[in-house]
């Protein structure tokens, strides 16, 4: 996938993940001398290096002998890239070198070019699930990297891979053209308040056991604000490593007659907005909600994606 609107911002690669190299000892050894190795700092999020005079913003790989001693260990096989080169990952302190600057997936995942947007969701991804999966969630015992760190081990044998957890998110809609067209966001319970803000968001909610993610769409909407929805339609989807949900995007439409109910445990407040009000947030001017201003989803979210498919009328 390319960058822009065709794909969501964090869903778009240029790597070879090559998995058969994975359980080939001897070809990650001669692997990692030539490698390019992205340092993850897990203990801040899981920050990387990125150069500090860059427009747009490009990682910083380094070699294997900038890797410190202790987490070379630890390195983890993401793949190779076009020219050849295999990449690897470690999760350590980032080295101070001159000219970069640290910074996080949320902060710069949708300016980063193809390759460096793949690079850096999943290197993220599976540091995060490295890091919630040390022991055994069958005997509590502790688990060891395997597999150049697709998978953990059990002593007993037991075996684990990295796992996604799926969510869907949706942006409902009343299906009319032009800048009368309204969408139906919400401002989520949980999030803190910033006085003069107020920021809304698509519906989202964890896809259950059994549960299809289409029927997930139906009872999170249903849940959260009391609108029955369709014409469910899929528009993309995106890791979210924030630890670790695959976000499965949709749009649905619903009747805005349809009295509004929201959970209170789930969503503070949510109501619907014209197209000329999306359009005029995202285009930097104030769009009042109750004496707030309305602040949108971050730029690297899935949320941004389907929001700005429907202003431009990809529905």
């Amino acid at each position: 996938m390319s960058g822009g609107e065709e794909a969501p911002p964090l869903a778009r690669s240029t790597l070879d993940r090559a998995a058969h190299r994975r359980t080939d000892p001897d070809w990650l050894a001669q692997a990692w001398a030539g490698a390019r190795v992205l340092v993850l700092d897990g203990g801040s999020e899981g920050r990387a290096l990125v150069r500090a005079d860059a427009a747009p913003p490009a990682l910083v790989l380094v070699g294997p002998k900038d890797v410190p001693e202790g987490a070379v260990a630890r390195a983890m096989f993401l793949g190779v890239e076009p020219d050849g080169v295999p990449v690897f990952l470690v999760d350590a302190p980032l080295p101070e070198l001159p000219g970069t600057r640290p910074a996080h997936l949320r902060e710069i995942g949708h300016l980063l070019a193809d390759r460096d947007a793949g690079l850096f969701t999943a290197g993220l991804a599976l540091l995060n699930w490295h890091r919630r999966h040390l022991f055994s969630p069958v005997t509590g015992e502790s688990t060891a990297m395997d597999e150049a760190g697709w998978s953990r081990v059990a002593p007993a044998g037991e075996r684990m891979w990295p796992r996604t957890d799926p969510a869907m998110i949706v942006l409902v809609h009343d299906g009319v053209p032009g800048s009368d067209g309204r969408c139906l966001l919400g401002n989520n319970a949980t999030w803190p308040r910033v006085p003069g803000e107020r920021r809304f968001s698509c519906l989202a909610g964890y896809v259950e056991p059994g549960e299809s993610a289409e029927a997930a769409v139906l009872r999170e909407v249903r849940e959260e604000v009391g609108v029955p929805v369709a014409d469910i339609a899929y528009a993309g989807s995106q890791s979210w490593p924030f630890p670790g949900s695959l976000m499965l995007g949709f749009l649905a439409t619903a009747d805005p007659a349809h009295p509004v109910r929201v959970d209170p445990a789930e969503i503070a407040y949510a109501r619907w907005f014209t197209r000329g009000e999306i359009g005029a947030a995202l285009a930097g001017r104030t769009v009042d909600v109750d004496g707030d201003r309305l602040v949108l989803p971050p730029p690297s979210s899935i949320a941004l994606f389907l929001v700005r498919r429907w202003l431009g009328g990809y529905c």
